[in-house]
């Protein structure tokens, strides 16, 4: 029997899906992004090769596994193309696996320079990435976006998009001076990059209903991370779609009485990339030493991760927040060399403590976090492959992280390749 299983980030995001999603596509036949842009990115490593994929599900790595962009992601055409054929290049079969949903909303290079302007103007920084995804999820809202199937009436999508750049220039001479952009380059590119895509486009809600029907096993990956969701994350130092669980159905077009599995990846600490609070953050030192050794650098933009302790109120909340049965605990090895190692239990606050997180202006600014400290293994764990073989306190590590935040550990991960991930529950606890 075909399972449909959510995975989702549930710290802010970078916790390590690419990967994760590549190991559980060994046993799905459909791999389904469901929000985001390509804002986000997803590293996977295969032998001596390292692939990293912005739009495209990491499931498109295994022959066979149809890939599906559902209709809640917004797409750069041009940077799509541009990944499938750095796919292509290196021997990966993506013209029989992918599918595009026709119903996506469409970035467009107005997206972009409004994102860059706004960021570069306003005085509190959220730290985007410029890529054009506020912006065109705006438009999505503000029911002015244009969609993939669009591009395929030339006339619909000559005249929506001539409205939109009125707007759009009247708004960038205005607020911003800048001259704006014209209809014709972006319409006659746009063309183009249509008739690149259109191999890949089609109704994906009916695709996915019918495999639902035939008890097909479906994997539905979020971009970003539970604290990053425009509605629950830290915001507004967020991203501009839903990546929690719930975004799944809307973003694939899957009823939530289908879903059977929420899992949940988390770091065996917490990183952040860009603005925003972060009570268990690192100082400098300890922070380039995790930084260095994790690698902690963005798939997307490159930009250093800012790096802490593992903060069990956060994942808590996410675990609550999602519906999340299991989770799948990443870079382990990374704590391997520390003395001592903290878990943050709860926040303190205007003299009261805390175990969930507020919509108090400033509460995760201001709290303070409660620490259990915990005596480090010291000892490469990198090699390890069974919960059996890690070091004691290893073991105790990852024993108390479940207890504090109520839900089962399904993996543990040692490292960047396939090999290094192991089994929890085969332990006796």
């Amino acid at each position: 029997m075909g399972e449909r299983i959510v995975l989702v980030g549930a710290q802010w995001g970078d916790e390590g899906k690419g990967k994760v999603i590549d190991i559980l596509t060994e046993n799905v036949q459909y791999v389904v992004r469901y929000q985001g842009g390509n804002n986000a990115g997803h590293t996977v490593v295969i032998g001596d090769k390292k692939y990293v994929l912005h739009l495209i599900p990491s499931g498109i790595l295994h022959d066979g596994r149809i890939c599906v962009i559902g209709h809640g992601v917004v797409i750069d055409p041009k940077a799509l193309i541009e990944e499938i054929e750095l796919l292509k290049s290196q021997g990966i079969n993506v013209d029989d696996n992918l599918k595009v949903s026709d119903k996506a909303h469409i970035i467009f290079p107005y997206h972009q320079k409004l994102d860059e302007l706004r960021e570069t103007k306003k005085k509190g920084k959220i730290g985007t990435t410029k890529k054009g995804i506020g912006p065109c999820y705006a438009d999505k809202v503000s029911r002015v976006g244009i969609r993939m199937a669009d591009l395929y009436d030339k006339d619909y999508f000559r005249k929506k998009l001539e409205i939109n750049i009125e707007e759009k220039n009247t708004i960038f001479k205005d607020l911003y001076g800048f001259k704006g952009f014209s209809a014709d380059d972006i319409f006659n590119d746009y063309l183009k990059y249509a008739d690149n895509l259109k191999k890949y486009v089609c109704d994906t809600v009916m695709l996915l209903n019918e495999a639902y029907k035939k008890d097909r096993s479906i994997l539905f990956e979020g971009a970003q991370g539970t604290f990053l969701d425009v509605d629950y994350g830290t915001y507004p130092y967020v991203t501009s779609s839903n990546s929690t669980a719930g975004g799944a159905c809307i973003g694939a077009g899957i009823g939530p009485s289908r879903i059977d599995m929420v899992v949940g990846v988390v770091k065996a600490y917490t990183t952040r990339v860009g603005e925003g609070p972060f009570p268990t953050e690192f100082g400098d030192d300890l922070m380039e030493k995790i930084r260095q050794k994790g690698g902690e650098f963005g798939a997307t933009t490159g930009r250093a991760r800012r790096c802490g302790w593992f903060d069990s109120v956060l994942v808590k909340n996410s675990v609550d927040v999602n519906g999340i049965d299991k989770v799948i605990i990443t870079k382990l090895d990374v704590l391997d060399e520390l003395d001592t190692i903290n878990i943050c239990t709860s926040y303190t606050y205007k003299n009261k403590q805390y175990q969930n997180i507020p919509g108090d202006p400033g509460f995760l600014e201001k709290c303070k976090p409660v620490y259990e400290e915990h005596p480090g293994w010291k000892s490469d764990t990198s090699q390890v492959t069974s919960y059996e073989e890690l070091p004691i306190n290893a073991r105790k590590y990852l024993d108390r992280i479940k207890k504090l935040i109520g839900t089962e550990i399904m993996l543990v991960s040692v490292g960047k390749s396939r090999k290094q991930t192991f089994m929890y529950n085969n332990a006796k606890h």
